[in-house]
Parts: structure tokens; C-alpha cells; sequence
């Protein structure tokens, strides 16, 4: 269901033109279609009882709980001069997202803007634009926390998805031989 839902978002992104950057839509959908395959690897060898692939699901389900916990963690823990210099290191190395945010918050430059410089914001003909950099802030603590937080949530689903799995895997399988086991 995340994975649809990362592949769903990314195009709908891409669709309405609010995310230009195909490097970071590409990367979104690469790991719903990761995510997809993993579910799809821990959905057959739950339904065929197979230990490999249970076994499998298992640990990768392990290595996302971790990065995606670390990731949560990280997101929650960011003070506003670490949101700040975070933002100011992406608005520097990133040209198309620099271009998608100001044309979308309708602002021009980071700190200051110099007339010197393009911007796609709708305010530049009139040069009464206002730097990026509050009106990113403003949003960047809100997002960091909600992202922060269902990420959390999603990775306390994924560690009782991997005691589930460990429990299922351990079980006798039904439909095999009973004399098997002994």
C-alpha cells in the first residue's frame, strides 16, 4: 500500500508540474517499486510457507525498519539552525528545485536576491519578491515533523511485520508431511 502510494505521489507530482526534478521523482518511484517487491516477496512465501523467502522478507523488512527509523529520528531531531543550514546546502546544489520553489512560493533568492540573477517567480517583473529562505522555514519544521512521524509509525508496523514473519517462519506448515518434523 506505501509503495503505490510513493508511485502515486511522484506522478501526480510530475502530472501537475509541482516537481520538476526527474532525479527526485525517479528515486521516489524506485523505492515504491522496491517496496512493492518486497511485499510481493513476503505475500508468496507467506501463501507457499517458503523459508527463503520468508526468510528474506525478513531481514530486508530488518535493514528498512533501521534506515527508516534512523530517517524518522533524524527528521524529529533537527533544531531550526540544522533545518537551516540543510536548506541553504540543498538551495545551493539543486538548480531545478530552486526553480520549482520559486516559482511555486512565488519568492526569489534564499537570503537576498540580486537583480543581477533570474528568477521564475511571478513577482520578478515587479522585483518586489521576497527571499525564499523564511517562507521555506516556515514550512520546513511542519513537514520535517510530519514526515518524521508517520515515518516513525511505518517503521514500528515494519519491525512487528518482521516479529510476525519470524513467528509464521518457525511454524509447522500445515499441508506438509506430519512424520516429516520428526
Amino acid at each position: 500500500l506505501v509503495s503505490l502510494l510513493l508511485i502515486g505521489i511522484a506522478a501526480w507530482g510530475i502530472g501537475f508540474g509541482l516537481i520538476s526534478s526527474f532525479r527526485v521523482v525517479g528515486v521516489v518511484i524506485a523505492v515504491g517499486v522496491f517496496l512493492f517487491f518486497i511485499a510481493l516477496v513476503g505475500l508468496i512465501g507467506a501463501v507457499k510457507h517458503h523459508q527463503v523467502l520468508l526468510f528474506f522478507y525478513m531481514i530486508i523488512l530488518l535493514l528498512v525498519f533501521i534506515v527508516q527509523f534512523s530517517v524518522s529520528c533524524a527528521c524529529l531531531a533537527l533544531n531550526k539552525d540544522q533545518q537551516s543550514e540543510l536548506l541553504e546546502v540543498g538551495w545551493n546544489n539543486t538548480n531545478s528545485a530552486r526553480t520549482d520553489i520559486e516559482r511555486n512560493l512565488n519568492c526569489c533568492g534564499f537570503r537576498a536576491f540580486h537583480p543581477n540573477e533570474t528568477c521564475a517567480a511571478d513577482c520578478f517583473r515587479t522585483h518586489q519578491c521576497k527571499p525564499c529562505a523564511p517562507i521555506i522555514e516556515e514550512y520546513s519544521g511542519m513537514v520535517l515533523r510530519f514526515v518524521g512521524g508517520i515515518g516513525l509509525f511505518f517503521s514500528f508496523t515494519e519491525i512487528l511485520g518482521v516479529w510476525l514473519t519470524y513467528r509464521y517462519r518457525n511454524q509447522k506448515d500445515p499441508r506438509a508431511n506430519p512424520s516429516a518434523f520428526l
